[in-house]
């Protein structure tokens, strides 16, 4: 079974941008000028494919990345809308999207050999919750109180159970929190 996992940061209350989807406060929180990987280059090595929402797709477009700042190598990338059928220009070639049923659409990764996903998306991952799809959750813990933004869990239809807690510190003083996801029925 494939397994799907998240690896995302928010604020401390829990806000993965503002309400305009600006994520600049995330490069101010803390100490930035002491840089930390926070795991992120060992574990975009575990993965072999990403699913998206559209919003953050449109997010990452609207930075124009170069080819050397394109944080994903040439990992596949499916992005998820209902509304949007072809991908902006600068993201053609990088992303391929995908409407209709997330059960289908991991059967139909497990069965070309995925092992592993990288979940990105707070309403994305609301649904991998609640559709049972999601194994894993790390969140970095930016040090900010936002008050007010795009909610990273806003919409789950059930308590969910996460156990096998690791948390670190790190010295920009953002924390960590890592916990495997257990769905009773």
């Amino acid at each position: 079974m494939m397994k799907c996992s998240v690896h995302i940061a928010t604020s401390l209350d829990g806000y993965i941008a503002k309400k305009d989807n600006s994520l600049d406060w995330l490069h101010h929180a803390g100490k930035p000028e002491i840089e930390i990987d926070a795991g992120w280059q060992s574990y975009i090595k575990t993965v072999d494919c990403m699913i998206m929402g559209r919003s953050t797709m449109q997010v990452i477009s609207e930075m124009n990345l170069t080819p050397e700042q394109w944080p994903y190598g040439d990992l596949r990338i499916i992005v998820l809308s209902n509304t949007l059928k072809e991908a902006p220009k600068n993201m053609q070639g990088k992303v391929e999207m995908y409407s209709g049923d997330l059960k289908a659409l991991v059967k139909k990764l497990e069965q070309e050999g995925y092992q592993h996903s990288y979940i990105d998306g707070g309403v994305t991952v609301q649904n991998f919750i609640n559709l049972k799809l999601l194994n894993e959750i790390t969140i970095s813990y930016a040090p900010v109180l936002l008050g007010d933004g795009i909610p990273l869990f806003a919409n789950l239809n059930k308590e969910v159970k996460l156990e096998n807690a690791k948390a670190t510190a790190f010295a920009n003083d953002f924390t960590q929190l890592s916990y495997d996801i257990v769905y009773s029925d």
